[in-house]
C-alpha cells in the first residue's frame, strides 16, 4: 500500500485507507502525549519512583551487609560507602535521587520519570532480587 501512495496511486480506496490510518496514528499519538501530561499519570509514575528508590535502597544495604562493598557496582557509591558507610552514603544517594526525581515532576516532566523507575526495575531492582532468589536456593 504504500509503494501505490508513493507511485502517486489515485485509488480513493488506497487513500482513504492510508488516510485513516494516518489519523488514528495520530490521536493514538495525541492521547499518549495527554496521558504523560496528566497529573494522574505524573502522581502514579513518581509514587512508583519513590518505591523503586526505596527498594534498591534496602536490598543495596542487604546485600552490602551480605556480600560486602565490593558489590556495588556504582564506584562512585562503594567510593562513599567505604568512606562513610553504607547507610550515611545509601541514605544520601537515595534522598539525592528523590530529590532529583521531584524536581523532573513538579516540571512535569513525567516521561523522563517513567522511564527512569522503568530503569531502576530492571537496572537495579530485578538484578538484586535474581541474586537473593539464587541465594536462597543455595542454602
Amino acid at each position: 500500500m504504500e509503494t501505490a501512495v508513493a507511485q502517486g496511486c489515485t485509488s480513493p480506496i488506497l487513500r482513504l485507507d492510508y488516510a485513516a490510518t494516518v489519523g488514528r496514528a495520530r490521536l493514538a499519538a495525541s492521547r499518549l502525549l495527554e496521558l504523560s501530561r496528566s497529573t494522574t499519570f505524573g502522581n502514579v509514575v513518581i509514587v512508583l519512583f519513590f518505591v523503586s528508590q526505596a527498594l534498591d535502597g534496602a536490598f543495596t544495604y542487604i546485600g552490602i551487609r551480605t556480600f560486602g562493598v565490593s558489590i556495588e557496582g556504582n564506584p562512585l557509591l562503594a567510593w562513599l560507602m567505604a568512606s562513610f558507610g553504607a547507610a550515611p552514603a545509601l541514605a544520601g544517594a537515595k534522598l539525592a535521587a528523590i530529590g532529583f526525581g521531584m524536581i523532573l515532576h513538579l516540571a512535569a516532566v513525567h516521561r523522563a520519570v517513567a522511564i527512569l523507575t522503568a530503569l531502576y526495575l530492571s537496572a537495579a531492582l530485578l538484578p538484586w532480587m535474581l541474586l537473593f532468589a539464587v541465594m536462597g536456593h543455595l542454602r
